[in-house]
């Protein structure tokens, strides 16, 4: 098993290397000078070259891309200019924020969802088969800023239900002491109840954007999974044989459904990184997303760089997760394959 945990991540360094080389051309390409940006609308054209050769920029192009590929064997993925911080630890700092965003949508999404695509299966042209279609419509039509910005407005705004929309704590409460980075698990470690409630339900909110974003996908593949294995003549001949119905539509049924579940969830699971990005924003969430997108905007290179080989070395793990997990659900498939 290890051995082709192995070969398998080394069959990964092309991909990672190959988001190293377009990450830093595509940021060089960028419209912008990070050095006259930071210098100040002011600065006269000395001090912007100043500043431009104290951060490398004057060197030629293969010149930069090597002491940064220098910088990256050694674990040094540069200073962020917009705030002062190695982005190492800016990213292990905001990693765990939105980490627990996207597993709390996840989690809501599958919950969700799972159930409804066995229900509409099920129940074919049914109400319940209707609405997991209108809800799966409504969910892949809505992006996820203006769900985001729908649900605060109504939830917040004009209902009063949930807190400001300022973060992963309200600003008054001090978060609680770092063991996970999650603050619902760190708020149950130290034992302080009140925080607990209070980061959930700043969670909220953001979760039900991102989950109302992946449900879709998932209600759709479970209902199409399990329509197909509920006509297929092993299903039939286990009705036939005088079992249970929930032992024919769980353990017959749906765990053959359950790879293309699988599947999906490994995409929607990517997606989900990918859509902090906006939904960070929106909620002013302190995530790896909103760091990326206050660096982009001030064309601050190293953070950008930093995050998109984040989410490719997150994506190249998620993958191989889910190869371990497809063993597991069905044993005729082996990772060698």
């Amino acid at each position: 098993m290890l051995k082709i945990i192995a070969k398998r991540l080394l069959g990964a360094l092309p991909n990672i290397i190959g988001v190293v080389v377009i990450t830093f051309l595509l940021t060089r390409a960028l419209p912008g000078d990070p050095a006259a940006f930071f210098a100040g609308q002011a600065a006269t054209e000395e001090a912007v070259q100043e500043i431009r050769v104290k951060l490398g920029l004057d060197k030629p192009l293969p010149v930069q891309f090597w002491v940064y590929l220098t910088d990256l064997v050694r674990g040094d993925l540069g200073v962020s200019l917009s705030s002062g911080q190695p982005v190492l630890q800016e990213l292990v700092t905001r990693l765990p924020a939105s980490l627990e965003l996207t597993l709390a949508g996840l989690v809501f999404a599958v919950a969700v969802a799972i159930p409804l695509g066995i229900a509409a299966a099920t129940r074919p042209n049914s109400w319940v088969d209707h609405l997991c279609r209108g809800i799966t419509t409504a969910g892949v039509s809505l992006p996820t800023f203006f769900t985001g910005l729908l649900l605060a407005y109504v939830f917040y705004f004009l209902l009063g239900w949930a807190p400001a929309p300022l973060g992963r704590l309200d600003p008054y409460l001090s978060p609680p002491a770092n063991v996970t980075g999650f603050y619902t698990i760190d708020s149950l470690v130290a034992g302080e109840p009140a925080l607990f409630v209070a980061s959930v339900k700043q969670l909220i909110l953001p979760a039900l954007t991102l989950g109302l974003f992946v449900l879709a996908p998932l209600a759709r593949m479970t209902r199409a999974s399990m329509l197909g294995v509920l006509s297929a003549d092993f299903v039939r001949t286990a009705r036939a044989s005088g079992l249970k119905p929930s032992t024919v539509l769980f353990r017959y049924a749906f765990r053959n459904a359950l790879l293309p579940v699988i599947t999906t969830l490994g995409m929607v699971f990517s997606f989900l990184l990918g859509s902090n990005v906006l939904v960070e924003k929106v909620f002013a969430w302190p995530g790896i997303g909103s760091f990326a997108i206050e660096a982009l905007v001030s064309s601050d290179y190293a953070p950008v760089q930093g995050f998109v080989l984040t989410m490719a070395v997150l994506y190249v793990l998620l993958n191989l997760a889910i190869d371990i997990v497809y063993g597991l659900v069905d044993p005729r498939i082996r990772l060698e394959a």
